[in-house]
């Protein structure tokens, strides 16, 4: 079994690119659906964020279409999606999978909301029956890494997201958000760090807009602030000197003629746009209004780098987690997937004995009992004798992946073919000695053993 991921990110694909294949939580199962239904698709996961959107599958050979796939479901010419995609296959699939699920990958490192989304992504696909045996093991591993890699790391050991990364540019902009009144747009999880944000800053004035009231009416009371109703939005936005934007909504909901209304009711006074949705909630030609200045995720990268400076040295701690743990995992599925070539050696040493036994049957048919119970013995001895130093070599080669030694062994003993595996003895070697693997996944549900 194979296993490719694809997909694009916050580093290979601008904002609008990725505003156009960004799936809505509710829609996750259907879209991997669709994707379970690609010629050559075994398994299927879609992981669907404001950063990113990747399909991990698993196949039994060929190259299912995947780039084909993103092209059709979200109507996005495939040719133009080309220099925008990255794919990785075998172990530069898992690692880059670890690397995801650890928030290493993410824009701003450390952050974890996109342990909880690939779990949703996950649980999504186990829904549909899209993930089995193979990629069951490989996200069951993915989420024990995650967890070891911040049990393990100083990764995380700050409260940093997309939204405290927004707060962050928004008290650089002021100096000082203490006597700022800011607008809320959603009450997600992205506001509710905001909001938590804004209060270590000073903020006493904080606005909370959402589609369901109630939420809005929740999330306001947690922290003494007042909640608007949605349909006042556009009415009440201009109390605000900061508004931060965080919906699911498909469309815009703040364009030029709406900012125009604003600042006149402000007389002029500027307002800060931050729009952290994916899509976004602010048209893109709302910055060219005058006293409109406006950021929207991708702006907020420069900020988020200065994050990974604090972290370099953990990331690093991090980075060799998840290299020892990839190793670990693909010598695993190695060591299993060479089952079949010893099962072989096995049947053909056993279908040899009996033909020369058969052979030699005329010459026992004198023999006692008790005498031919002893050439058995004898026999099927010295067959477990033979066998015993080419079965230690085919164990050996799969646990040191060297592809070249088990395809020796599949020729001079006419093996079947053990599953095709990405080879990894660069890795190993630049890695070290990684010698004990895990022979069993004990698992419920997402909390993961795995060791």
């Amino acid at each position: 079994m194979n296993i490719l991921l694809t997909g694009i990110n916050h580093r290979t694909a601008p904002v609008e690119l990725r505003e156009q294949m960004a799936i809505e939580p509710g829609h996750l199962a259907d879209a991997t659906g669709s994707l379970l239904r690609v010629p050559g698709v075994d398994e299927a996961m879609i992981l669907s964020t404001c950063n990113r959107v990747e399909l991990l599958i698993s196949h039994q050979s060929g190259r299912p279409d995947l780039l084909g796939f993103l092209g059709d479901y979200f109507g996005v010419d495939a040719l133009s999606l080309r220099s925008h995609v990255y794919e990785h296959r075998g172990i530069d699939a898992v690692q880059h999978l670890f690397r995801v699920g650890s928030s290493l990958d993410s824009m701003v490192v450390g952050e974890p909301q996109i342990l909880g989304q690939l779990k949703e992504a996950y649980a999504a696909a186990r829904s549909i029956g899209a993930v089995r045996a193979h990629l069951e093991k490989l996200l069951q591993k993915s989420l024990f890494v995650a967890k070891k890699v911040r049990s393990e790391t100083q990764i995380g050991s700050s409260s940093v997201s997309i939204a405290s990364v927004a707060v962050d540019l928004a008290n650089s902009i002021f100096g000082s958000l203490e006597d700022k009144r800011v607008m809320l747009v959603g009450a997600g999880k992205m506001s509710e760090l905001a909001a938590q944000q804004l209060i270590k800053r000073g903020t006493k004035s904080i606005f909370v807009a959402n589609r369901t009231h109630e939420r809005a009416i929740q999330l306001a009371n947690s922290f003494n602030g007042c909640a608007v109703r949605f349909e006042d939005l556009h009415a009440t936005a201009d109390q605000a000197d900061i508004i931060i934007t965080s919906t699911g909504s498909r469309g815009y909901i703040f364009r030029p003629e709406h900012v125009r209304k604003l600042l006149h009711k402000r007389r002029n006074r500027p307002i800060i746009f931050i729009d952290i949705a994916v899509p976004r909630d602010v048209a893109p030609e709302t910055r060219d209004v005058d006293g409109i200045f406006l950021y929207d995720i991708d702006a907020l990268q420069t900020i988020a780098s200065s994050h990974l400076a604090d972290r370099t040295v953990e990331a690093e701690r991090a980075e060799l987690i998840i290299a020892k743990e990839s190793i670990r995992f693909q010598r695993h599925e190695l060591a299993l997937n060479v089952t079949p070539m010893i099962s072989g050696l096995q049947r053909s040493a056993e279908e040899m004995r009996q033909t020369e036994l058969r052979r030699a049957q005329s010459r026992l048919e004198s023999l006692t009992v008790e005498q031919r119970a002893a050439v058995e013995a004898l026999t099927r001895s010295l067959m477990n004798k033979f066998l015993h130093l080419p079965m230690r070599t085919l164990k050996t080669a799969a646990e040191e992946a060297d592809m070249a030694v088990l395809d020796a062994m599949r020729s001079a003993f006419n093996l079947p073919p053990a599953e095709e595996m990405m080879p990894i003895r660069a890795a190993i070697a630049a890695e070290g000695s990684v010698t004990v693997f895990p022979e069993e996944l004990d698992a419920v549900g997402c909390d993961v053993v795995y060791s």
